[in-house]
């Protein structure tokens, strides 16, 4: 299916607009059981649904006349990052940027896989858009494989291929983002963990 997928972005980046339309199908799944997760950790009146949000994505994603996707792994890479943005922009839109407003927060270590440490708290989405961002300013690699884990759902391995490094090299920036972010979001002096 992977080959399917790269030879359908293939022609999507020759302009071949046809080859969008074949390709929905095929990457509609992954990207609403992505949404889906996102979504339920949202409070139960959220009107935003997985169809919509995954909707959404897909047309950011085509909106210019030629998207340049590589393959499978690249294109779910910029699904992460639009599917961040739509996620953020409604938050924002809904006034959610209070903090410790209800039902916009998040548990960060649950929703990034990795075990959780005592005592952690509930962060909002706008809080841990900012912090990414603070990242991305002080250290690119770690916040771009970060979103593809969180925002993605793409593994290490995935994640790995996407951004041409090796695993244990991805699984070091994994460690070293999901500490940074926990020191930064919970307020600790000295944001900036040792690499």
């Amino acid at each position: 299916m992977d080959e399917q997928i790269t030879g359908l972005l293939q022609r999507v980046r020759s302009g071949d607009s046809s080859a969008s339309d074949e390709l929905m199908p095929l990457v509609y799944a992954e990207l609403h059981r992505i949404a889906r997760r996102h979504l339920s950790k949202e409070r139960q009146d959220h009107t935003l649904q997985p169809t919509a949000l995954v909707n959404e994505v897909y047309l950011r994603m085509f909106q210019s006349s030629n998207p340049k996707f590589s393959d499978r792994d690249h294109f779910m890479a910029i699904a992460s990052r639009i599917m961040r943005r739509v996620l953020v922009d409604y938050a924002r839109a809904r006034g959610s940027g209070k903090r410790g407003g209800p039902g916009q927060r998040i548990t960060l270590d649950t929703d990034l896989g990795m075990p959780a440490a005592s005592g952690d708290a509930l962060v909002s989405l706008l809080d841990l858009d900012l912090a990414i961002d603070a990242l991305a300013r002080e250290n690119p690699s770690p916040a771009q494989v970060i979103e593809m884990r969180y925002f993605g759902g793409m593994t290490a391995e995935e994640t790995a291929e996407v951004v041409g490094r090796s695993i244990h090299i991805v699984q070091h920036e994994l460690r070293f983002a999901h500490a940074w972010l926990r020191r930064r979001l919970s307020g600790e002096s000295g944001t900036s963990p040792a690499q």
